[in-house]
């Protein structure tokens, strides 16, 4: 009896959208829903939107800016590599130089830090030992204890551990495979987070991570790299400090001059906004000016990184949109698609920006993303 009275409301609300239909057809009213033909037809325009947004920033994304500061990084990296192959080469118990590379979020301390590890490792540079050198990156995303960083390193290096494993086993296990596949150094990233415990739990950490730099049977180079209270935990420990040569990514910092053309910082803005502005064909001469410059250090919080990620989608959207010239209206609309500022309020229009927007919650809302 049920299913009977169900049967019967079904045909009579089938009938009644079919009279729907009928009507609205008949009446050209507006409709609320697509065909599948129609569906597949907006899906395909969307992709190829998505597509050719992406092709306009393509070759943008690929580039690498060289920082005056790179070249530090680079300078202390060799070092580091050449002190490694020649202690390596006597041979005996000796320890190994390493890096501390700190500085604010999204300066592009690892991306400079990746990419020289990543050029060392495809170079497959012969150690003494006659297999390739290789640096095994591991980014730390939360407070970590000594046996899970030994598992992390392990997954690092492509091999898989089970997790029960004892500590020490572990790490016994990171020796040995760091010695068959030609490891000699372990970079990780965000390591502020492996100081979380206190001061003897930190003591112990640094502690062990020198223990890795002297180990008789296998040296392994550190890179350690985060945000500055990284500097006063490694610096806790005197014998460590002095075994990492410490490199420091300031963020932007325009003012230091009164004259602005001599103000270092600036110099280095005004060149990497005609850097990708060339690189994408883009004229930028009747946007650029000290203004212009110090909006863009404020809406991208005096980070490099976010100012690079900014240009790429403002040219982007130059290209995308067939204009040659950049205009303060294509910066507003790049900075609107990735910002959670009130509508209408954009650090490229607003008259007097430095009052009306607060910087420290900008940087927060920025930092976030």
């Amino acid at each position: 009896m049920t299913t009977l009275y169900r049967d019967r409301i079904a045909k009579v609300r089938l009938k009644r959208q079919d009279q729907l239909k009928k009507i609205g057809v008949e009446r050209r009213l507006p409709r609320s829903y697509v065909t599948q033909t129609e569906a597949c037809r907006k899906a395909k325009s969307l992709f190829a939107s998505s597509q050719n947004r992406v092709n306009a920033s393509l070759d943008l994304q690929g580039g690498h800016y060289k920082f005056p500061r790179a070249a530090t990084l680079r300078n202390s990296f060799d070092d580091c590599l050449h002190d490694y192959f020649v202690k390596a080469s006597i041979g005996g118990h000796f320890e190994v130089r390493g890096l501390l590379v700190t500085g604010e979020s999204r300066v592009g301390k690892t991306s400079e830090t990746v990419r020289l590890v990543e050029e060392f490792n495809a170079s497959k540079t012969p150690m003494p030992n006659g297999k390739p050198g290789r640096i095994v990156y591991c980014k730390l995303d939360g407070s970590i204890s000594w046996k899970d960083l030994g598992h992390k390193t392990l997954e690092a290096m492509g091999y898989s551990a089970n997790p029960r494993r004892t500590q020490g086993e572990l790490w016994k296990m990171v020796h040995e495979q760091s010695r068959e596949l030609g490891v000699i150094g372990l970079y990780y990233d965000e390591c502020q987070h492996a100081f979380t415990s206190g001061p003897k739990s930190n003591e112990k950490l640094l502690d062990r991570f020198k223990a890795l730099m002297k180990e008789p049977e296998w040296q392994l180079m550190l890179i350690l790299s985060g945000v500055p209270v990284l500097a006063s935990h490694v610096n806790a420990e005197e014998q460590i400090a002095h075994l990492l040569s410490h490199i420091h990514f300031d963020k932007i910092i325009l003012g230091r001059f009164a004259d602005p053309t001599r103000d270092p910082d600036m110099i280095e803005l005004n060149k990497l906004v005609y850097t990708y502005a060339d690189r994408a064909d883009i004229d930028v001469d009747d946007l650029v000016d000290f203004d212009f410059l110090q909006r863009l250090d404020f809406a991208c919080a005096s980070r490099w990184g976010l100012v690079i990620e900014l240009l790429i989608r403002a040219f982007g959207l130059c290209r995308l949109q067939g204009q040659k010239t950049a205009t303060v209206e294509m910066f507003s609309e790049a900075y609107a698609q990735n910002s959670r500022l009130p509508q209408g309020l954009c650090p490229f229009t607003a008259p007097d920006y430095q009052n009306m927007i607060d910087g420290g919650k900008l940087m927060e809302m920025v930092l976030d993303e």
